[in-house]
C-alpha cells in the first residue's frame, strides 16, 4: 500500500466524526460503519444552524436548512464536510453545490462506500488547504510588490531619487532596522500620508546625481 494512502487510513482511526442526520435505519448503517473504522463519533440532531466546531469530519444531511446559510461551506470551516444526500433533485443538487462539500454519500447508505468516501474527502480537504495557502502567499507577494512600487514612486517624486537609488535606500534601511523591504515601504507610505494630512509636504529637492 502507498505510504500516503496508508497514512490516510491510519489517520481515520484518530479523527472525530460528527453525524448530523435524523434517526432511522440509514443513520444506523452509517454509525455502525464509522464505529467499525474506529473514529470517535458524535451524533447531532436536530439540524444546527452552523456546523459543529472541533470535529475533524462533519457528515450532514442535505436539507432545506442549508438554504441561505453561508456557514455550511467547506471554505468557512476547518472540518472535512461530507454531504449525506437523500435524493438527487435539482434543489438538493443546488444546496449540495453551495456547500462545496469535500465528499458526498447518497441514500441508501451502504457500509461499502463510507471508508473510501472518508479517505477521499480528507485527501481533498488537504489538497484544498494547500492550494488556499499558496493563493494567500501569492496575494501577499503581489500586495507587497505593489506597496514597494508605491514607496519607490514616493521617494522618486519627493526625494528626487531615481528608481535604483530609491530601492537601494529602502533596502539599506531594511537591513539596518532588521525589517523587510515591504515593511520599510509601508513606513514610507504612511509617513507620506501623514505629511499630506498635516500639510507639511515640502518642495521636491533637486535630483541626485
Amino acid at each position: 500500500m502507498n505510504s500516503g494512502i496508508r497514512r490516510l487510513y491510519e489517520d481515520l482511526r484518530s479523527i472525530s466524526v460528527v453525524v448530523v442526520y435524523p434517526p432511522g435505519e440509514d443513520r444506523d448503517v452509517l454509525l455502525e460503519q464509522i464505529k467499525r473504522i474506529g473514529c470517535r463519533l458524535t451524533i447531532v440532531w436536530p439540524f444546527p444552524p452552523t456546523p459543529p466546531v472541533g470535529a475533524d469530519v462533519v457528515m450532514f444531511q442535505v436539507s432545506q436548512e442549508l438554504e441561505g446559510s453561508s456557514g455550511w461551506r467547506a471554505t468557512e470551516v476547518s472540518s472535512t464536510l461530507i454531504a449525506l444526500s437523500d435524493y438527487e433533485s435539482p434543489t438538493n443538487l443546488k444546496l449540495l453545490l453551495d456547500t462545496h462539500a469535500h465528499g458526498v454519500i447518497t441514500r441508501p447508505f451502504r457500509s461499502s462506500g463510507i471508508l473510501s468516501t472518508l479517505v477521499l474527502a480528507r485527501s481533498a480537504q488537504g489538497f484544498q488547504g494547500r492550494l488556499q495557502s499558496k493563493v494567500r502567499k501569492l496575494e501577499e507577494t503581489i500586495k507587497a510588490r505593489r506597496q514597494i512600487e508605491k514607496a519607490l514612486r514616493v521617494l522618486m517624486d519627493d526625494q528626487g531619487m531615481n528608481e535604483q537609488q530609491a530601492y537601494e535606500h529602502m533596502r539599506s534601511r531594511a537591513t539596518s532596522l532588521r525589517l523587510t523591504v515591504a515593511e520599510v515601504s509601508s513606513m514610507i507610505i504612511e509617513a507620506q500620508e501623514a505629511m499630506e494630512k498635516l500639510g507639511l509636504r515640502g518642495q521636491r529637492p533637486p535630483a541626485q546625481r
